[in-house]
């Protein structure tokens, strides 16, 4: 039975959980469906792969551009707590777990196919890391709770699969506001913040708030139209500003916070205006990645639906929103950030010393990119208005979320980092709750949970999704503006939606391919 350990192990950590892998492999299938030529196929397969890998070669540029940034704000503060960072908890719960969130895992993808064969829910999620740390969430809050490895499994598996079907349904009235039509979903356990986002911005927003795309700015301050100049400038200021202060109070030992340290002052404040900038060069590149996968997932889901998931459509991870409003992204980002210090002192003045919550620092890293993505969604909804307040409140549910999370995380509690986003912070609390009840009467929670989720899912699909709501019927679709205040390349002038296939296709800037009308079920 070893080597079926081993095989599970090596399917999920060396493709399953790489997103490359595996958008490369649904493309290869998709346009093997449409009967494409050898070469095409592998094309394609390779040009998709190189898309995602664009996409984390950005994101690791942003990981390490907001290093420093953390280190500096955590001195300047003095604030001391938990950092949420995904990756760390699901890389110290693998030790002790490995094999069970394989096996989870594999189980979750493939019953989530079944689903979107099926049910109505005809979404296939291909966030490959984000599956992982949902597996590993559910192994370790069904662990805790008490259950065997087998039961973890099965439990776990089904639940997976019902968030990888359910979760997109709920986000897309949301998505299809931004992207205009229905060709592409949200695959990123963040959703609950980013549909909070768009219910905010809807409140918020009103209908004169003006979308954050459409800017008129003095001659001249023009060159501010460029979404990357005005996102490297604008991390440049708060670098040097955090950086003046982090100096200020501690000195010389400050310099530390770079890689190599710094030499003088000069050199220190120089790195950090180089990190703002490196910035702005990160977030070009997973734009750019974006783009290059719409292009090969879109047409190749037409083959996947017409022979093995009629209807389907990809859900895939946060940043596919981002070139769709560029500056909300930025103005998410800030408010998120802002949301999360408000989250702390909250935390650290009343729920800490009430209830013992755990303080939960903002990790810049969350706050980039789901704070980001809540910009684009209340943005959608709310115009400048909207992006800014759903950011925040994003920002308070990535705070106060994992706080409480801690609570059923048995012995990695006290691991001082845990899950970030906002759908493992809600979900893990019910889980852990309802399956602490007992053998039985856990069980029975957990299941009724899971069918509450999937029925709920599947009304919201059949009577929001293909009934055509509009989440913010006031306002005209987000129209990014040009160099002279026409629509951008790309962009074509919008009016409020009316019936489902009726949106407008509102694509990214700067050239994005136009995705085919999605696949009628």
């Amino acid at each position: 039975m070893e080597w079926l350990i081993v095989i599970a192990e090596f399917l999920v950590n060396e493709i399953l959980s790489v997103p490359a892998f595996l958008i490369g492999i649904i493309v290869a299938v998709g346009l093997i469906a449409l009967r494409r030529s050898v070469g095409q196929v592998i094309g394609g397969a390779v040009k998709a792969t190189l898309g995602f890998l664009l996409i984390g070669a950005g994101a690791d540029l942003v990981v390490a551009s907001l290093d420093p940034l953390g280190v500096m704000i955590q001195g300047a503060t003095g604030a001391q707590g938990v950092i949420p960072t995904n990756e760390a908890i699901v890389g110290i719960a693998q030790e002790q777990f490995g094999a069970q969130v394989a096996w989870l895992m594999i189980l979750g993808f493939a019953l989530s196919l079944v689903l979107a064969r099926f049910t109505p829910l005809s979404y296939v999620f291909l966030t490959g890391h984000h599956i992982l740390f949902m597996a590993t969430l559910l192994t370790i809050v069904l662990a805790t709770a008490g259950y065997s490895g087998s039961v973890t499994v099965l439990v776990g598996g089904a639940l997976l699969a019902i968030l990888m079907v359910s979760l997109p349904a709920f986000s897309q009235p949301w998505t299809r506001r931004i992207t205009g039509d229905d060709s592409i979903a949200m695959g990123h356990f963040g959703t609950a913040g980013y549909v909070a986002a768009g219910a905010v911005g809807r409140m918020t927003g009103g209908r004169r708030s003006r979308s954050t795309e459409d800017l008129k700015l003095p001659e001249g301050l023009r060159f501010l139209r460029d979404s990357m100049v005005a996102t490297a400038l604008s991390m440049v200021l708060m670098y040097v500003v955090i950086s003046l202060i982090f100096f200020a109070r501690e000195g010389e030992a400050a310099y530390e916070a770079f890689e190599g340290g710094a030499s003088d002052p000069g050199n220190f404040v120089m790195q950090s205006v180089t990190q703002g900038l490196q910035f702005g060069i990160a977030v070009a590149v997973i734009l750019f990645g974006v783009r290059t996968i719409l292009g090969e997932i879109v047409p190749a889901f037409q083959g996947i639906a017409a022979k093995i998931v009629p209807g389907a459509t990809p859900a895939l991870d946060a940043p596919i929103v981002f070139p769709y409003a560029q500056n909300a992204v930025l103005i998410g980002f800030i408010t998120s950030f802002s949301g999360g210090l408000v989250g702390l002192a909250v935390l650290s003045l009343w729920l800490n010393p009430a209830l013992g919550l755990a303080l939960i620092l903002p990790g810049l890293v969350p706050h980039f990119f789901t704070g980001g993505a809540a910009g684009v969604y209340g943005n959608a909804t709310g115009g400048r208005i909207g992006a800014a307040a759903g950011g925040f409140v994003n920002g308070l549910l990535i705070t106060f979320l994992p706080a409480v999370l801690l609570l059923v995380l048995g012995d990695f509690g006290t691991a001082n980092t845990t899950f970030g986003d906002t759908d493992f912070g809600w979900f893990g609390v019910l889980i852990g709750y309802g399956a602490g009840l007992g053998s039985v009467g856990g069980l029975i929670v957990v299941g009724l949970l899971g069918a509450l989720i999937l029925a709920s899912a599947i009304l919201v699909q059949l009577r929001v999704v293909r009934g055509g709501w509009d989440p913010s019927p006031h306002r005209e679709f987000p129209t990014p503006a040009g160099e002279e205040g026409e629509p951008a390349d790309g962009a074509q002038s919008s009016a409020p939606a009316g019936t489902a296939g009726s949106y407008p296709k509102i694509m990214p800037p700067s050239g994005a391919p136009t995705p085919p009308p999605p696949p009628q079920p």
